[in-house]
Formats: structure tokens, sequence, C-alpha cells
């Protein structure tokens, strides 16, 4: 009991984990594959032109809006775009997403 006293004092602040997304995709397909990583309240950070008409996005993913992006990614570009990802960093979560989070736990 007093462990829980103690947390509700604290504050507690739900964390998830970043990933750092590098995508690789043809011109035409920009638009796309932009909305795409914003719908998953990605953030874009840098875009820039690659050789051979490419454009490389580089953005910062929440994990677990990225589950299922390949095969979106695929479906958006015909199968022409590629991407990595790699963990960043751990950030707070939104508070209507932490909400939604505290309401399946409880």
């Amino acid at each position: 009991m007093a462990f829980k006293e103690a947390a509700r004092k604290a504050s507690p602040v739900l964390l998830e984990p970043i990933m750092d997304v590098e995508v690789t995709s043809p011109a035409d397909y920009l638009g796309s594959v932009m909305g795409d990583l914003n719908s998953r309240r990605g953030i874009i950070q840098h875009q820039e032109d690659g050789h051979g008409g490419v454009k490389i996005i580089r953005a910062e993913v929440p994990l677990a809006n990225m589950f299922g992006y390949s095969t979106s990614l695929r479906s958006a570009t015909q199968g022409r775009a590629t991407y990595t990802m790699e963990f960043k960093k751990y950030s707070p979560v939104p508070i209507s997403v932490a909400e939604t989070v505290l309401k399946k736990a409880s």
C-alpha cells in the first residue's frame, strides 16, 4: 500500500519507444509515404534527394504505430520503397494515448 501511495504522489509518466525510420522511395510516391508516416504519429525530421530520382525521408515514429508498416509501404508504392528502423529514444506518451492504455490495463 505504501508503494501505491508513493507512486500516485510521484506523478509517473508513461514512456514509449521512438524509432528512427528512414524511407527510400521514388519521388512519385512521396506524398503517400509522408501521409502514412504522419498518420502513425510520425514526425518528419529530414527529406533529401537520393541517386536515381529517389527521395530519402527520415522520421521519428512510435514503435507501437510501426506494426504493419512494411505491408502499408509496399501497397502505397507498388513495392518500390524500402525502409530501415532503429531505436532512438523513449518519449512521454500523449495524454490521450496514455488514458487509453491505462483503461485497458485496469
